[in-house]
């Protein structure tokens, strides 16, 4: 009878998961020819099928539970996760915030605790630094859409790989593929690599491919699309108003590309989309006709697919845990992301397999495609971390010389009055440096200092009179100004109040000046008047790298190369970005990016 049951109901799916689409008049293009996920290579591996005979069907359903982990928590959380481990045989932990040591220490012993080898994951959307201290930070995705040469991409995908492999984690949660068309977006953002769907794909592929490279699996996020939202998925649930054409055309088009290169994993995002899911408040995540009926079905993925983590509000405002957890795992995910109820999660899985609304068998399948990942990547080895000497090899000298590059790669030149950049004949010029925000002395002004005769100011919007600053740079035929202290996030105006818009207008009247943006592209639509700068740099992100980067291409160590990933206004659109050459100025750099070992120049020159 159950059985019977069963075959009704997994019929009713998937007349469900198709309804929605086949209403609509427009094609979803199929991908029955991707190219299939390298893990599942591993799906019938001798390992796999061992490891399957000795779960029970509870053990399997936790094989696809992941849950949140920290390394800078106390005891009490670390004994929970033991208790988990040990207790429910729990697929993979999820890390977060932390330092790389005590990371590595408690997966060793979290490892040893552990019927089935853990799978470890971790968000890395710019690196090990996006959630651990004393690891490299690389630049945010939307820094990485303004460079050009897309083989960079994959050596950042590829360097990310080799740190996250060290550090005993095996599913990398990323990279966005959201393409980046709403400025108001509050968590995608500086998170995307632009607005054009092509560049976004282009570059997320190269992300993947390097990652992969090194046995770590990819996961793109967030499909369908979070990019259009103007609410943040953790707090509440965002409606995506598009019809499929609309989605076809744009938001699934990086994923399309990506499946078709073989992605390990992709996310699927809480959204509210009535075009595919008419059901009132059910996130996408959560949704059959979604994950099933569009993400498997139709567009033909075969990986895993992993749900946004499930303690975020805009499912778990609708759904206690263990129920949404049953829900997302009815809908078609392979992996319930951050469950927040463990034990609660499987009896409600239990009691969805009685009621014949999943199968058992699909449960093992799944379960077998989360053990053939644990093989593709070496999860499956018990493999113990090195913890002496980790952060060496986590924070090598390529490791940084690539961040330079990067960084330099990426730097935009929007306006060149007269070729003001780079500044030639310094003889000639009476420079005044000015630091607009909230620090008095920035590394901008070090390195500019570096090149010639600079007199330096500050100027913090908030505090300070404009007019004595104006008063002080009369006696200048230049300006360089900094503007820092600006936000990622439109809240607030990305950091760009009244009186600093204000003030850069001023100074920008006042005189011939070169603007250096240190912040978001966004910014700029904030700042009216700033078109009319003889030069004006933007470099996406405000910190010590960006900053000398910017002073040594104003002095020509360099030229501009950097292109605009988003649109901004009528001033500012995406691909703009004003090409230089350097003119062979001394630049600044690391010893290896000359071809010099920096460890024999400290330990053994220096002594």
């Amino acid at each position: 009878m159950i059985k019977q049951k069963s075959v009704i109901k997994s019929l009713y799916i998937c007349l469900l998961s198709f309804s929605i689409l086949i209403s609509s008049s427009v094609q979803i293009h199929a991908q029955n020819d991707s190219v299939h996920s390298v893990f599942l290579l591993d799906v019938k591996h001798e390992w796999v099928d061992s490891m399957l005979q000795n779960l029970s069907l509870e053990e399997q359903i936790a094989q696809l539970i992941f849950v949140e982990a920290y390394s800078n928590r106390d005891i009490s959380h670390e004994t929970q996760i033991i208790d988990l481990v040990r207790k429910y045989k729990i697929g993979g932990l999820v890390f977060f915030q932390g330092n790389p040591e005590k990371q590595a220490s408690l997966t060793n012993f979290y490892q040893s605790q552990s019927k089935v080898p853990l799978m470890i994951a971790i968000d890395a959307d710019w690196g090990l630094g996006m959630r651990l201290e004393k690891t490299i930070e690389f630049p945010f995705p939307m820094t990485l859409g303004a460079i050009s040469r897309d083989e960079l991409i994959y050596e950042t995908g590829k360097e990310i790989g080799r740190e996250l492999r060290s550090l005993g984690v095996h599913l990398c949660l990323a990279p966005v593929l959201d393409i980046n068309n709403n400025p108001d977006n509050p968590v995608i953002n500086y998170r995307s690599f632009g607005m054009d769907k092509s560049r976004v794909a282009e570059k997320g592929i190269m992300f993947i491919q390097g990652i992969q490279s090194r046995h770590v699996i990819a996961c793109a996020k967030h499909f369908p699309g979070h990019g259009d939202t103007n609410i943040d998925s953790h707090f509440a649930l965002p409606v995506l108003q598009h019809n499929l054409a609309r989605l076809d055309s744009l938001e699934l088009y990086p994923f399309r590309k990506a499946i078709e290169k073989g992605v390990g994993a992709i996310m699927v995002a809480h959204l509210s989309i009535p075009s595919i899911e008419p059901t009132e408040n059910l996130a996408s995540s959560l949704s059959v006709p979604v994950v099933s009926g569009l993400l498997k079905d139709k567009m033909g993925f075969k990986g895993l697919v992993v749900t946004d983590a499930l303690n975020m509000k805009g499912v778990s405002d609708y759904f206690p845990p263990g129920v949404v957890d049953a829900k997302a795992l009815i809908a078609g995910n392979d992996i319930l992301l951050n469950s927040e109820n463990v034990p609660g999660a499987i009896e409600e899985i239990k009691k969805a397999i009685s009621q014949g609304q999943i199968s058992k068998e699909e449960i093992e399948y799944r379960c077998r495609k989360v053990l053939a990942a644990k093989v593709w990547t070496g999860a499956n080895k018990h493999n113990e971390i090195k913890i002496e000497g980790l952060l060496t090899y986590l924070n090598t000298s390529n490791a940084r010389v690539l961040k330079r590059e990067l960084v330099r790669e990426s730097i935009t030149l929007l306006k060149n009055n007269s070729e003001i950049i780079p500044i030639r004949k310094l003889e000639e010029h009476k420079i005044a440096s000015l630091a607009i925000g909230p620090s008095n002395n920035t590394s901008f002004q070090n390195v500019l200092d570096q090149y010639t005769k600079i007199d330096h100011f500050s100027w913090n919007p908030e505090n300070e009179n404009l007019s004595v600053i104006l008063e002080k740079l009369k006696g200048y035929n230049l300006v360089i100004a900094g503007i820092t202290g600006l936000g990622q996030r439109p809240c607030k105006n990305f950091g760009v109040s009244t009186k600093l818009e204000e003030g850069v207008r001023e100074i920008i009247t006042s005189g011939n000046t070169i603007i250096s943006v240190f912040g978001n592209p966004f910014a700029l639509s904030k700042l009216p008047g700033i078109e009319n700068a003889e030069g004006l740099i933007l470099t996406y992100q405000d910190n010590a790298l960006a900053h000398e980067m910017a002073a040594q291409l104003i002095f020509g160590a360099f030229g501009a190369k950097g292109i605009l990933p988003v649109s901004v206004n009528s001033y500012f659109k995406m691909g703009d970005g004003l090409q230089t050459a350097g003119i062979s100025r001394l630049s600044f750099a690391l010893p290896e990016e000359v071809g010099l070992d920096s460890k024999i120049l400290h330990e053994k020159i220096d002594s």
